[in-house]
Formats: structure tokens, sequence, C-alpha cells
């Protein structure tokens, strides 16, 4: 019921422009290049089928996860909600999981073992990944499950704390028995995007008690109709930077809360981890001056899927536009800049507008290259 109230509010509210921001030029695929010590990997922690509130078949998601191009999904079942046990009766807490896992195969796409923690405040919902069998966690005490979801080794994050149907204000906020949960390091993370909202105060207690920065789709119905893909949507995710390709490295990663979250071309996410992949996401050249005056050619390369709006915040003003250019995914943008003078290299402050790493806080970068 909350996917299809979501759903509809949203559809009322807002145009699909809005809602999915930019059209992907490149297709569906989401993909950010390599920074220069880790890999990107795209990530989709929070998901359901009809094992518990959900409307598809395990095997659907991984196909979903597949066109997306996504390196990994976790399949997060609530545990103690099940709507449709009438139907699908399963003891086996774990059911969906297996599923998910041979219906990938071998085909590369990294399913992992999650369950979510189904409460009303004050510990409200929660997903455990990384865990080794999801039915102890089914316990009458929150925070035995919790405590057992720890001692699987398991990775647990805060889930939609903005939900309004546990907070009619829509403001996220820490509850006192959560906040003794993050300093037993039972929670450590925390969703800043969930579905179709984002949480400006989601992202001030990422920052404030060392959470990792998520971004899901937390999808219940399918994630074409939900993300518009076919109107150049697509799903929020995580970007973890990760040493490799694993299920080993994924987790270390997120303990060491290298994460970004991704959300209507926005880049959520902290300083020491946005830059390295803005660094390696727009790259800079110049082709010389025209002509014999001091108004140079340049261009930006996005080797991203996501779509970047740069504002020029040097000296130099642009001859053929006003201070703001947009870089569309996998694309290069050329454009010409008044140098003054003839100079041997150039160089341009922009701030990154689609760029979070506070709220109302976007990083500034330097784009430099010799002059030709």
């Amino acid at each position: 019921m909350r996917f299809l109230a979501l759903l509809l509010t949203t559809a009322v509210l807002l145009p699909v422009q809005a809602q999915h921001g930019h059209e992907h030029v490149g297709g569906r695929t989401i993909q950010f290049p390599d920074t220069a010590d880790y890999l990107s990997l795209t990530c989709d922690f929070h998901m359901h089928t009809v094992f518990s509130d959900g409307y598809v078949w395990p095997s659907i998601r991984v196909e979903e996860a597949q066109r997306d191009g996504l390196d990994c999904i976790a399949i997060t079942e609530h545990l103690e909600y099940q709507p449709h046990a009438q139907d699908i009766p399963h003891p086996d807490r774990n059911r969906a999981f297996n599923l998910a896992v041979s219906a990938a195969g071998e085909s590369g796409l990294i399913v992992i073992r999650g369950s979510e923690i189904t409460r009303s405040l004050p510990f409200g919902h929660a997903n455990s990944i990384f865990i080794q069998d999801a039915n102890p966690l089914l316990t009458e005490d929150a925070v035995d499950a919790y405590r057992e979801a720890g001692s699987q080794g398991g990775f647990t994050f805060i889930n939609h704390p903005n939900w309004g149907s546990q907070r009619k204000d829509g403001i996220a906020r820490i509850e006192p028995e959560q906040l003794e949960l993050i300093e037993q390091d039972l929670i450590q993370g925390i969703e800043v995007v969930n579905d179709l909202t984002y949480s400006d105060e989601a992202l001030e207690l990422a920052l404030a008690y060392d959470l990792a920065i998520i971004g899901t789709s937390d999808i219940h119905g399918l994630v074409d109709w939900q993300y518009q893909i076919a109107q150049g949507g697509h799903r929020p995710i995580t970007v973890v930077l990760a040493k490799d390709r694993s299920v080993e490295a994924i987790q270390e990663a997120l303990v060491a809360r290298r994460t970004v979250a991704y959300y209507l071309d926005s880049i959520i996410g902290r300083e020491e981890h946005v830059r390295p992949l803005l660094d390696a996401s727009l790259s800079f050249a110049t082709s010389g001056y025209s002509g014999d005056t001091s108004i140079a050619r340049v261009s930006i390369q996005n080797h991203s899927d996501a779509w970047f709006t740069l504002l020029n915040t040097s000296s130099l003003r642009f001859h053929d536009r006003a201070n703001l250019i947009d870089v569309p995914p996998q694309q290069t943008i050329s454009f010409q800049v008044k140098t003054i003078e003839r100079l041997e290299a150039i160089s341009i402050d922009f701030e990154v507008l689609n760029v979070i790493t506070a709220p109302s806080q976007h990083p500034i970068i330097t784009l430099s290259a010799p002059i030709n």
C-alpha cells in the first residue's frame, strides 16, 4: 500500500521531468567510471518481491537489475510483514534470496542476502544485509533482531527515516533507541534517498553520526513503471567505491562509508568520495584559439551516465553562452572562453550544482588544460 500511495501522490504532484530529471541520453544503464583508487559499483540494497509486500517474483528483480546494468542488488523482504502469506506461505525467510541467486546464475550480478526489520517507532524500519540466515532475525524484541544481525556480520541501515507514515512532517530524526544501536555499531548507515524522496535531514544525520550514505529504490512494483524508464528515468542507487568486484569488497566499502547516493541526476555524498568520482567523470580539453583572437575553444567530456550542471565561478567569462553549462551523460560539450590575452594554459573553476556534499553545499572543481 505504501508503494501505491507514493506512486499515486507523486504522479499527481510532479510532472515526469521533475520526477526523473534529464533524459538518459545513453539509455537505461547506470554506470560511473572507476576512480583512481576504487571500482565504482552500482548497487540497490532495498527491494521487495511477492515474498513480502512486493508484486513481482524474485527473478524479475534480477532481470530489472541486469537491464539497468547494476553490479549488485540485495533482496530485503520484510521479516514481520507478510501480506501475501495466505497465497504464498513460506516459513523460510531466505526463500526470495535463494530464488534470486538462482535467477542471476552466472550472469555476474551480485545478489546479497538481506532482510527488512519492520517495526514501529522508535525503532522503525531497517535493512540488514550480508546476513547469513534471515530466520533468526524474526524475534519478538526489536533489539534482539539488531543484535542477531550484528552477530551474523550484517551491515544495518535505517530505512526511509523521512517516511510520512511514521514522520508526518517528513523530517528524519534519530530516536534515542536508534542512537544506542548506532553507538553499539548495530546501525551503520541511513537512507538519504528512498524511492521517490530525498532527505536533507537524513544527510545531516549521516554526517553527524558517521553513517554510510545510502540511496535505494525500495521497489515494490515494476522498476520501469515506478521510475518511467522508457521516458528516460532511472532508479535511485548507491555507488559503492570498492577495492574489487566481490561481496567482501562491497561490505568493506560500506563499513568504511565509501558510498555515494544517486537520484534524480543528483549525486549525494561526502566530499572525499564525490570528488574522485567527479575527477573520473569529467575531462577538459582545448582546441586552440579562434583565428588571431583571444577566444579559446574548449570542451568538457562526461564519461558517466549522470547529467552534470556546472556553474562557472572563475573570473573568465564565456563567449557563446551564460555561465551555466549542462553536460549530458556520455557526451562532450564545446564552448568558447574569453581569456583577454592569449595563454598557454587555461583553468576554470566550476561549482557542480547537482552534487551535494551537505545540505545546500556543492563542491568546487577546477578543470585545467594546455591551450594547443
